[in-house]
């Protein structure tokens, strides 16, 4: 461990703090190597359902800042869906949005951090006692000592509301962080000073100090605790921070205002305690203690003219799809919801609005590349099979396949699915084509295939989504051929062709057996020389010579 200078007034903000602890508390920064834009999955061929290869990525590397969206391709980039749910493992969410309070991945991981962190408070006090120093240690509220699970996850869907968080600020609805009551009361009893630095604002303090009572924490004074000034009545920006421009960025107020504890208010800051980075960096620390959080995200820049690239997130993850890395990767391996979503908006050239670009973005990039070099491949196993009267046919799924879903997935829902919300849009045929796709149509159709819609939307939804397709120029797809899912009222019956496992079909037994119908005599005899989809569900059990993936970060249906 490197010591900070004996001397508060030689402290100074390019100094880089050290990690204190060992085993849980360290957390090291890895820099993954760039992964280049994966190819669409095709890697199997036959109907014997031999499914090689057809599974999602589980390799990403992922800058926080969301500019990866430029450079890792669609499939590159962590699938939000898979995100949430391995955040959920991670928190032992059922899918409620509520976190498990007693067993968890992540209570287990605060528990071992917390059990590495108390071990090195006396010896840290003892050290700064013999050099005649007033030890302190600063702490974060959210997510550091108050946990904000429930209203991140539970109330607001991962969609960040200042107005409804301050109903739960206001109602002091918070518990303590696993272990972190239990650590602050252990630090105050042996001596040391604790102080509370949050971006919380003035108008919240009070709660907050209740909030942090009533959690059983009891060091906490409010002549002690920094809340953020509104620019309101007395609550002004302190003469101890100036900030480079006209809005102080988090780092310029968390720093300046541990440069206050230490050289105007004679403490040394021992450890600097926090979920966020911007939490940590700018200095005014002997050492920091990062804790795990990958619900979101708060960057800040460095202090002008430092440099702590070692306080940066992660940049490579191991992430499987159906969310059990919660339970192995830790917080800091699971990708932070806000980066993807950065992420994701930079693929589609999305501003941050919700609304992609038609235009031009790496996406549209993408799906040219990949209509380029399929094109001429469908288009001549179309037109061998066409000579050898082999009746050849393509499928094509509808959502982000045919139909582009983006600004009605990100703009409307904020990765939230709302089905009635997705019905209006469906009605209304609001949904612009995919990049690239209807071209590709029009020159398998021009060079012998039938065109075959296979798609999740239900038998109301037929009508709809066909004058959809139409009205972004599809000519191949009528409802003779144009599979819909059953609704189970009146003539939508499941149909004699599909047998499933359970009383509810899965996407794969449902795609996969039409496709086996439709290349049987009662469906028409057709050879699916290619299947498109979006999903790997779309893909999954054979019966079609060729499969295309579609790159889709936005949801993920397994």
């Amino acid at each position: 461990m490197q010591s900070g200078q004996d001397s508060t007034a030689t402290r100074h903000a390019g100094r880089t703090a050290t990690r204190w602890f060992a085993g849980a508390a360290a957390v090291a920064v890895t820099i993954g190597v760039g992964f280049a834009a994966a190819a669409p999955a095709q890697a199997w061929s036959g109907g014997g359902g031999h499914d090689t290869l057809l599974a999602p990525r589980t390799s990403f590397t992922m800058a926080p800042d969301g500019s990866s969206g430029a450079t890792q391709g669609g499939d590159g980039i962590p699938n939000i869906d898979s995100v949430k749910k391995t955040i959920y493992t991670y928190y032992g969410d059922p899918g409620t949005g509520i976190a498990n309070k007693d067993s968890s991945p992540y209570i287990t991981e605060m528990n071992g951090i917390v059990a590495n962190a108390t071990a090195q408070l006396k010896p840290e006090y003892d050290a700064a006692i013999a050099k005649g120093e007033k030890p302190a240690i600063v702490f974060d509220a959210d997510d550091t000592t108050l946990w904000t699970y429930d209203m991140e996850v539970g109330d607001m869907h991962f969609n960040y509301n200042p107005a409804e968080q301050d109903v739960w600020v206001q109602g002091e609805k918070f518990p303590g962080v696993p272990g972190m009551v239990g650590f602050v009361n252990a630090a105050a009893a042996m001596g040391y000073t604790v102080f509370g630095l949050t971006g919380r604002n003035d108008d919240q303090k009070a709660a907050t100090l209740g909030n942090l009572t009533k959690a059983g924490y009891t060091a906490f004074t409010s002549d002690d605790y920094f809340t953020k000034w509104t620019g309101n009545g007395a609550s002004q920006q302190p003469p101890y921070i100036t900030c480079a421009t006209s809005s102080c960025t988090t780092v310029e107020y968390k720093a300046l205002t541990r440069k206050h504890i230490e050289q105007d208010l004679g403490y040394t800051i021992t450890l600097n305690v926090g979920d966020q980075w911007s939490d940590l960096q700018g200095g005014f620390a002997d050492s920091i203690l990062k804790l795990p959080n990958p619900t979101y995200y708060l960057p800040s820049p460095d202090l002008p003219g430092a440099s702590e690239p070692k306080l940066a997130p992660r940049t490579h993850f191991t992430m499987k799809p159906d969310g059990s890395s919660g339970s192995t990767q830790g917080g800091e391996g699971i990708p932070n919801i806000d980066s993807v979503k950065k992420t994701i908006a930079t693929y589609y050239g999305d501003p941050g609005t919700g609304i992609a670009n038609k235009t031009s973005s790496p996406y549209i990039d993408e799906l040219r590349r990949i209509v380029a070099i399929q094109t001429p491949i469908v288009a001549a196993q179309c037109f061998v099979e066409k000579k050898l009267h082999r009746n050849p046919a393509i499928v094509l799924d509808a959502d982000d396949t045919t139909l582009w879903t983006y600004d009605m997935e990100v703009g409307d829902m904020h990765f939230n699915y709302n089905p009635a919300e997705q019905d209006v849009w469906v009605q209304g045929e609001k949904f612009p084509a995919v990049p690239g796709m209807v071209a590709l149509e029009r020159a398998a159709q021009k060079a012998g295939c039938t065109i075959v819609g296979l798609t999740g939307r239900n038998d109301d939804q037929k009508a709809a989504t066909i004058g959809n397709l139409t009205n972004v120029g599809y000519t191949g797809l009528t409802p003779s051929n144009y599979y819909t899912k059953w609704t189970g009222k009146g003539a939508s019956q499941q149909p004699s062709y599909i047998h499933c496992a359970t009383a509810s079909c899965t996407t794969i037994e449902y795609k996969s057996q039409t496709r086996a119908h439709v290349e049987s005599r009662q469906g028409g005899r057709y050879d699916i020389v290619a299947n498109f989809g979006d999903q790997f569900s779309d893909l999954i059990g054979g019966h079609a010579d060729r499969t295309i993936k579609l790159p889709n970060p936005t949801y993920y249906l397994p």
